[in-house]
């Protein structure tokens, strides 16, 4: 049996805290460090369900890409729902711990992962951090040029299946080769040099004026078609490479994947 000590300090090495965003808030978020730790849940999200899975066993631990405690709260009283899953998991004697920004910069981190589904050639981070290897983002190359459906359509066949789908802003048949991504939540990134240069961009919760103004400058000549995938789609795939790296890092530890669906969004209506 493992401490929830023993294992945040896995967590920290192997995605370090140092690495986060100035506004982010990851680590240990719930549990006494001496607790002990017999089975690891990863997911996505700390939501009701995730909490009911890694209480159905005992010892828990829910590690989880998004903080719970991002924002700044002022009640974690048992009505809310910050507070009633915070409560539940310290009753449970289940730890949580995230890994936010700074799982998302690391080689094998989100975006890394997405990249290497595709099979990009030569990623680097679009934003690199000083060591070259590490930062926001990826962008490379297709092995050979493709249409903008086409790989709209790997992307569906890659990402778990998710209400709202893959949407892409640009001609089905256009050609494209060089490929700019950022997992989660990426429009900060549009106006990067990059980006700008890549043949289209994959990222998720594009909002419609960001979205509109790129695909306006894209029509004069200078920017790429855009595809919009769900967040916690983007984001999900790293959990398995994760997971494994915990499990070589702690033998003998229960390190699971949770299956269930985090999205928020249940089903949507076409005209």
């Amino acid at each position: 049996m493992r401490t929830l000590r023993e294992v945040n300090t896995v967590v920290e090495r192997l995605w370090p805290l140092s690495g986060a965003e100035d506004w982010d808030a990851p680590g240990l978020l719930v549990g006494d460090p001496d607790q002990p730790v017999g089975q690891v849940l990863l997911a996505v999200d700390a939501v009701g369900v995730t909490v009911d899975e890694v209480l159905e066993r005992p010892d828990g631990l829910l590690l989880v890409h998004h903080p719970l405690l991002m924002r700044g709260v002022t009640t974690v009283a048992g009505d809310r729902y910050k507070g009633s899953l915070i409560t539940r998991l310290i009753r449970g004697g289940a730890g949580l711990i995230a890994a936010h920004t700074n799982a998302d910069v690391v080689v094998d981190g989100t975006s890394d992962v997405l990249a290497q589904r595709l099979g990009l050639r030569g990623a680097t981070p679009i934003v690199p951090a000083p060591d070259g290897l590490t930062g926001l983002g990826r962008v490379g190359d297709l092995p050979e040029e493709t249409t903008l459906g086409a790989l709209a359509r790997a992307l569906a066949e890659i990402l778990p299946a998710t209400a709202t789908g893959v949407r892409a802003s640009g001609e089905y048949d256009q050609a494209v080769r060089r490929i700019a991504l950022c997992g989660g939540a990426g429009d900060s990134l549009l106006a990067h040099p990059a980006v700008r240069a890549a043949d289209v961009y994959i990222t998720a919760d594009l909002r419609h004026h960001p979205a509109s103004e790129a695909r306006e400058q894209a029509l004069l000549g200078g920017g790429p078609a855009l595809v919009d995938v769900s967040h916690w789609a983007s984001e999900w795939l790293w959990l398995e490479g994760a997971a494994d790296a915990l499990r070589r890092e702690l033998p003998g530890l229960d390190v699971r994947v949770s299956e269930l669906r985090t999205d928020p969004w249940d089903f949507v209506v076409t005209q």
